[in-house]
């Protein structure tokens, strides 16, 4: 299993550099960084678009993208490098590849007559067709669209006219072919260049979808055209309001007839158009930045269905009967512009997905980088803000727990390479540039306040800012010099190198020495205590150009180097020595970080993709990541949060990563109150080779210190303090204030970061209340609607007004409904009676609720409708919003108007009891959005805010949390016992290893029922006699010897279970196998056995010494105890919901059973019955969790045995033995689940299918399965899948 886990990802933004570069297929969008194929994908559950993969094939720029209109499955790609893609991404695979285009293709896009046909074009052509398949498969050249006599833009095929096709030029004209028709080359220039020599670019060209003649195209310069493509002229040009307006992109709207909308190129204008119209219906600014690419969804995505639609009224009203109220208008009565998404890509690299007719997004990621990432560091005083420098020209600053752009530097800068945040709360970070010299950028006032230039037009490769002397920053050219100087500029030092200079550090415990890295192979180090301009020391012996170096935080006189010959280097200043050469890379080697509390780990980054982690001691690599899908550049982490790591690339992406595992001992001795000492050391103690990790950095001293002082609730503070040191960003300093809450701490000490995340019920509303004070109200026009005939309104409202004067308010408020006007029909209302408004009231709010209208709101909270309000909310995915509401519901501020004071104090007690249950669900609700989206420690949050403290535990260690699971736990005392003894029992299995015996044994110790635990431990330890006997003295048992005589003493009265216990833990354990195994076969001979009469037994024999079972002389015996166990588990299985390794255990199990001679109360006949009936109660049931595939439909032939024989036991509750287990239905879902990576292709030996997310290899280094199946499986069936015996411990 991999030890660093992938955590945090925060995506590319769109590419401002080619035209095809976003495309939409049902409910699926794609758009293209500069390297990469970013895929979105509408959750139906949530109703959201979730990033679900990453095409990473390309290695130059892409230039085009087109989507299958065929096959949504299926898109094509292009690129500079001569390459065209087709890709499957429901697979995520490439399915093919063409690898010499003949030209950089400009457009692409799939064939009219072939579906397995791609068209592609470059420069002034010709266009080429492209068969990937088939017997037909290979390029063919189209009969006309060649010679071209100037470069294409882009073409498109038309939707209907078989063969139709345009090309648009970069000298503003068009050229059209069609079968049987002459060809038409350069024609429809704008009116303004006929004669000229001037270019202006088609920027945008769409067929009207309605017309197999017109188009719209659009000009750089010369703005939108609706032209005919027979009869050769412009039909209509489209004015805009300014001037200085100009289109970038454009778009039909294929659910509104003649109707089009642009994207300005200079602002972020969205512009509504009638091909009616030259003047736009409709101008919506949506950012600052200019559009670079638009593409509307044909099929937008539906909304979940809010219930069904009430039916029907007959045209005939009478006085009472109510009206048919027309659909809800805007303030604009002139137009209404229909549902419609467009995915809209910005200049800035936003991307988002805009609901026109609600005019609201349904997703934005407001800014992106577009290009390499080659430099992030962590705020000094903040780990939860992370800065990054691109090849784009921009520095941006992200949080870290939102995974948002927080500022972005100005830009226009050419290349930055390298970044360093001023020392300290100072808020600004120097930057480097590829031909701007260096600048310094005020973070907070978002402006260059100072600018280096003594590098002239030169790179600077890297910038360092000295931590140790604030007034110092140096920074390194390929003029060959390092130059040190002040903030305002002044010259300390120009240290002359013989070739281009890469990389300088400054050393951290002496604040004038700094090491450079050079083009000459060579690592020199610089004292600038001296007015010598000559190095120190010069360090030989890379084989390539050497480019980063820095020194060891925690060691002094130690740094190590990268180099392009695929090489880190380790050197001792004071020993004038290399001490290390970590080689394993197959590329030059960019991104190198020292850990600072371990100081033998360190971390390096490559061009082959890969980051390394080390252990310097002797060289080993301790893992391999490979998500990344290109050169890996920069590599930081921040002190207080030593064990999260940051990480960019050429891949355009910032990645997230816990080194947790790497140290993961650490955090529960702490737990187990292990002494200081093993916990803590000084680096010579840590970096003897094979010793276990010790912390050595500042922020394990300043906790120590801390705790040192206190005198109450240390315990508490020591699981906290060091949980936040070891978690990374995403809910756990929440976790632990929610905590502090529910422990009666007083709210004053609650930081101020709380109210940004999930509260607890009681704070909910008080902190919003004073948030809704602070909030400006941001007023945005709104589209109107035609209304019917004038005469028919006229004669209503005349009709209407004699009702009212006549005293009939409900026929005038019922007229009023028809005509649409509802704020008179329920101003006057009341005068019926209360319980009239009300309804009417409701009635308003159910009309808006079916056009999903946000002004549904007031009308729910004024009547009190909570649990309508709150489904509304649920049911499109806003479950914040519910939350909110049920929260309010639950304080009494909103409650149900009462028309009489009679049972008014009754019906508050119902309504509170109602509310409660409410917010308690909307709240799991909310739980399940956190962690079905990879957030467990939220989704935790979640259950805490309602004081659900078993279910949060559960769901840590569903999402297999368990070291921060049995921290918060412990805190929590008794209201947490039962699930902290469970997870404490899965890291003692966890640690059931040399050398984690003893660790394991004081984690059972925790629990306060131990005893039968600390007999499975004993009883599977491999060790000789002696230490056997000395274990089990450590855990309160008899010594080997006497624990036979037990075993024969308790079999002779009658105690089967303790019989197998002693004899698990006597020198022949073999003779528990024997006894315990004809017991499991008798009850399942007989008929009223259930899965917790047999389980515990089949745990405890499960706990042979693996050594011992794997004899052959054990060979039935192994089967038997495999095949039973197997069995087990899948009912098991069943029962806690693990959907996805259902199958799986069953089949597990009837493979045992054939291969094997063995002698079982189970025939293959029933499991396969068993296993089809359990798929019709599923699919009965409709029981599946969302994210899990269903299992494949049930047989169509009859199964034997009636439902409820073969389920008797399947859905049994556990008994109070095992109650521990009754929270924790549902499958295990971890963090890192949902994120997509570049990793090899790894198929699961469950399913054959492509394992999303962390993946667990099993004992033969080969076989893989899913990390969620593996901690599902080992739950309910120890063994490993491969059925050799072994058991499996993905923990």
């Amino acid at each position: 299993m991999s030890q660093v886990k992938q955590v945090g990802l925060l995506a590319a933004g769109c590419q401002p550099w080619n035209k095809d570069v976003c495309a939409a297929s049902g409910d699926r969008f794609a758009y293209c960084a500069t390297l990469a194929i970013y895929i979105y994908q509408l959750d139906q559950q949530y109703n959201e678009f979730k990033l679900r993969s990453i095409m990473s094939e390309h290695k130059k720029t892409i230039t085009a993208i087109s989507w299958s209109p065929d096959n949504p499955d299926l898109f094509v790609s292009a690129s500079a490098d001569n390459l065209l893609i087709v890709w499957n991404v429901a697979e995520q695979k490439a399915l093919a590849r063409l690898d010499n285009t003949k030209g950089i293709p400009a457009s692409v896009s799939w064939c009219w007559n072939s579906t397995n046909g791609v068209a592609f074009v470059s420069h002034r052509g010709p266009l080429y067709i492209w068969v990937y398949v088939g017997p037909d498969s290979g390029v063919t050249v189209h009969k006309e669209a060649h010679s071209f006599l100037s470069d294409i833009c882009l073409f498109r095929w038309h939707p209907t006219k078989k063969g139709k096709l345009v090309f648009g030029h970069t000298d503003g004209s068009l050229s059209i072919f069609q079968p049987g028709s002459k060809s038409q080359k350069h024609v429809l220039r704008p009116e303004s260049l006929e004669g000229t020599d001037e270019e202006d670019p088609v920027t945008a060209l769409e067929w009207d979808p309605l017309s197999t003649e017109y188009l719209l195209v659009s000009n750089l310069h010369n703005g939108i055209r609706l032209v005919d493509s027979e009869g050769l002229n412009c039909i209509t040009s489209f004015c805009f309001p300014s001037a200085a307006a100009s289109v970038q992109c454009l778009a039909w709207v294929p659910s509104a007839p003649g109707l089009f909308i642009t994207g300005d190129s200079q602002v972020g204008v969205l512009r509504i158009w009638n091909v009616s119209r030259s003047s736009p219906l409709d101008n919506i600014k949506l950012k600052k930045t200019g559009f670079h690419a638009l593409h509307v969804l044909n099929s937008p995505p539906a909304k979940k269905a809010l219930g069904s639609s009430s039916p029907s009224k007959s045209q005939y009203t009478s006085s009472t009967s109510e009206a048919v109220p027309p659909p809800t208008l805007s303030q604009n009565h002139s137009f209404s512009l229909p549902p419609g998404h467009a995915v809209c890509c910005f200049m800035d690299g936003g991307v988002g997905l805009y609901d026109m007719g609600a005019k609201k997004w349904d997703f934005l990621r407001d800014l992106g980088h577009v290009e390499t990432i080659f430099d992030c560091k962590f705020k000094p005083d903040d780990p939860n803000l992370l800065a990054t420098a691109s090849f784009d020209g921009t520095i941006k600053v992200w949080d870290t727990n939102t995974l948002t752009a927080v500022y972005t530097s100005p830009g226009n800068e050419g290349v930055v390479y390298s970044l360093s945040w001023a020392p300290g709360d100072l808020n600004c970070i120097a930057g480097a540039t590829s031909r701007n010299g260096a600048f310094i950028w005020d973070v907070k006032k978002g402006k260059m306040i100072t600018r280096f230039n003594e590098h002239g037009k030169n790179g600077i490769f890297c910038i360092s800012w000295s931590h140790k002397d604030s007034k110092r920053i140096a920074t390194c050219s390929g003029d060959g010099f390092c130059i040190i100087r002040t903030i305002d500029g002044k010259v300390l030092h120009k240290y002359k190198h013989p070739a281009a200079v890469f990389g300088c550090d400054w050393s951290q415990n002496n604040k004038d020495m700094i090491a450079t890295g050079c083009e000459d192979k060579n690592v020199r180090v610089y004292y600038l205590a001296t007015s010598s301009e000559q190095p120190l020391k010069v360090f030989t012996g890379h084989l390539a150009k050497v480019f980063h170096v820095r020194w060891s935080p925690l060691r002094e006189g130690i740094l190590c180097s990268g180099s392009d010959d695929g090489t880190v280097r380790i050197w001792d200043y004071t020993q004038d020595a290399c001490i290390n050469v970590l080689s394993g890379h197959t590329g030059p080697v960019r991104g190198l970080l020292w850990n600072t509390e371990v100081p033998y780990l360190l971390t390096s980054g490559s061009w082959d993709y890969t980051i390394r982690v080390w252990d310097t001691r002797d060289g080993t690599c301790l893992d391999t990541v490979y998500d990344h899908g290109a050169d890996v550049y920069g590599l930081t982490c921040h002190p207080s949060r030593p064990f999260t790591m940051a990480s960019c690339s050429r891949d355009s992406t910032v990645r997230l990563w816990s080194l947790t595992p790497l140290i993961s001992p650490l955090l529960l001795n702490i737990v187990t109150e292990q002494p200081w000492d093993r916990i803590m050391g000084n680096t010579d103690r840590a970096m003897v080779p094979g010793s276990p990790p010790l912390l050595c950095g500042k922020v394990s001293r300043d906790i120590k210190q801390e705790l040192d002082k206190l005198t109450s609730e240390s315990r508490m503070k020591k699981l906290r303090w060091f949980s936040d040191c070891f978690s990374p960003p995403g809910g756990s300093s929440n976790l632990w204030d929610l905590v502090s809450v529910i422990n009666g701490q007083d709210d004053s000490l609650l930081p101020p970061s709380y109210s940004k995340g999930v509260m607890h019920m009681k704070h909910l509303l008080r902190f919003k209340t004073s948030d809704a004070q602070e909030l400006t109200i941001v007023k945005m026009s709104k589209f109107g609607g035609g209304i019917g005939a004038p005469s028919k309104e006229e004669s209503l409202k005349e009709a209407a007004d004699i009702h009212l004067r006549l005293g009939q308010i409900q026929r005038y408020c019922e007229l009023m409904v028809e005509l649409g006007q509802w704020d008179k029909a329920l101003s006057v209302a009341p005068g019926v009676s209360m319980k009239y408004w009300k309804k009417l009231m409701q009635r308003r709010a159910d009309q808006l609720m079916a056009e999903d209208n946000d002004d549904a709101i007031p009308y729910c909270i004024a009547t009190g409708d909570v649990k309508k309000l709150v489904n509304f909310f649920s049911g499109r995915g806003q479950l914040k919003e519910a939350l909110l509401v049920a929260q309010g519901a639950c304080e009494g501020n909103i409650h149900t108007p009462q028309s009489s004071v009679n049972n008014h104090a009754s019906n508050a007690v119902d309504n509170r009891q109602q509310y409660q249950s409410l917010l308690h669900r909307v709240c799991t609700e909310l739980a399940e959005w956190y962690f079905q989206d990879g957030c467990c420690v939220l989704a935790a949050c979640c259950h805490l805010a309602v004081d659900n403290i078993e279910l949060a535990l559960s769901t840590l260690i569903r999402g297999n949390e368990l070291e921060l699971a049995v921290c918060v736990g412990d805190v929590l005392g008794d209201a947490a016992v039962k699930s902290t003894a469970y997870c404490l029992e899965l890291l003692a299995r966890k640690y059931m290893t040399a050398p984690t015996w003893e660790l394991s044994a004081d984690l059972l110790h925790m629990i306060p029922d131990n005893k039968l635990l600390l007999s499975k431990l004993c009883a599977f330890y491999p060790g000789n006699p002696a230490e056997s006997n000395s274990l089990h003295g450590r855990c309160g048992l008899p010594r080997l010897e006497e624990c036979k005589s037990l075993a024969e003493e308790s079999l002779s009265e009658g105690d089967l279970f303790s019989a197998v216990q002693f004899y698990l833990l006597s020198d022949e354990p073999e003779a528990a196998l024997s006894i315990g195994l004809q017991h499991v076969k008798e009850q399942l001979s007989g008929s009223d056995w259930t899965v917790d009469s047999v389980q515990p037994i089949l745990d405890l024999l499960s706990y042979i010494r693996t050594d011992r079972l794997v004899m052959v002389k054990m060979t039935e015996a192994r089967s038997e105890l495999l095949i039973l166990c197997g069995y087990i588990g899948a009912l098991l299985a069943i029962r806690r919901q693990y959907t996805s390794i259902v199958s799986a255990l069953y089949e597990y199990t009837s493979q045992l059973l054939k291969r094997r001679e063995v002698c079982v109360p189970l025939r293959i006949e029933q499991l396969s019955a068993e296993l089809d009936a359990w798929r019709t109660c599923a699919y009965t049931n409709s029981r599946l969790d969302a994210r899990t595939p269903p299992p494949p439909p049930p047989p169509t032939h009859h199964v034997s045995l009636s439902l409820s024989d073969v389920l008797k036991c399947f859905f049994a509750l556990p008994s109070q033995q095992h109650t521990h287990t009754y929270f924790l239905f549902g499958p295990d879902y971890v963090t890192g689940s949902n994120l997509p990576s570049h990793s090899d292709v790894q198929l699961s030996c469950f399913t054959g299918q492509r394992i999303q997310g962390p993946v667990f290899l099993l004992e033969d280094g080969k076989s893989a399965i899913s990390l969620n199946d593996a901690l599902m499986w080992a739950k309910v069936n120890p063994f490993s899948p491969l059925g050799t015996g072994v058991r499996i411990v993905p923990f």
